[in-house]
């Protein structure tokens, strides 16, 4: 049998050495300071950017004012019939006249005024309303009347309302909910051929406040409708 001579007695085998080209690590670029100083310039504005954001998301208005029913009213005489008065002073002469009207998103007003009876008793009647779409006019509703001399306050009427009387005529402030209405009510004053002030027959006012409160709830009812 042939041996295989390479098999035997031969030297050691040895191991081949695998050579890999060691390479030095690339040494790390430095970045500039100022790319530094940007990014957290930016970071920190990013964050800010939130914070004030949330802040303002905070601070908005809420929606959905609720106006129980209140709306915008162009027309305000013919919704004010004003029976109250009418009983007291004499006939209402004429539809009554109807003020500029104003109709935003923030808020809408209306006006009307009316006049009762004739000649030396003829007295008039102003009424405003005013329709407050996203702020509430409560808080400062009595500082207001006080501000305005409306001193005596009128239970029933709407949520607060306050009067002031005197010899010639009287106002009264309603506030319920959004809405507030205004009424003043003011003497006509008849001059002569002299250009003098006739003071005969002016009617008697006392108690006014009653008929006032009647005429305001009355209209309040007819302005939700």
């Amino acid at each position: 049998m042939i041996s295989e001579p390479e098999l035997e007695g031969g030297a050691p085998f040895e191991a081949t050495e695998v050579l890999t080209e060691e390479r030095a690590p690339r040494p790390r670029r430095a970045r500039p300071p100022w790319r530094w100083a940007l990014g957290g310039a930016l970071a920190a504005s990013v964050l800010w950017g939130g914070g004030l954001y949330a802040y303002h998301a905070g601070q908005r208005q809420p929606e959905g004012v609720d106006l129980r029913g209140y709306e915008s009213v162009e027309d305000l005489c013919e919704l004010a019939e004003l029976k109250g008065l009418e009983a007291v002073l004499g006939d209402r002469s004429g539809s009554g006249g109807t003020g500029p009207y104003l109709d935003e998103p923030a808020m809408s007003e209306s006006s009307c005024s009316a006049e009762f009876g004739e000649g030396e008793r003829q007295q008039g009647v102003e009424i405003t309303y005013t329709l407050h779409k996203q702020t509430d006019p409560g808080p400062e509703f009595a500082a207001r009347a006080k501000q305005h001399d409306l001193t005596e306050p009128i239970g029933g009427v709407g949520e607060q309302a306050f009067f002031s009387g005197s010899e010639d005529g009287g106002r009264m402030w309603v506030l319920d909910g959004q809405a507030v209405l205004e009424f003043s009510l003011y003497r006509n004053y008849i001059e002569d051929e002299n250009g003098e002030v006739t003071e005969r027959g002016a009617p008697d006012l006392t108690g006014i406040d009653v008929p006032l409160s009647q005429d305001a709830l009355a209209l309040l009812a007819a302005l939700r409708k």
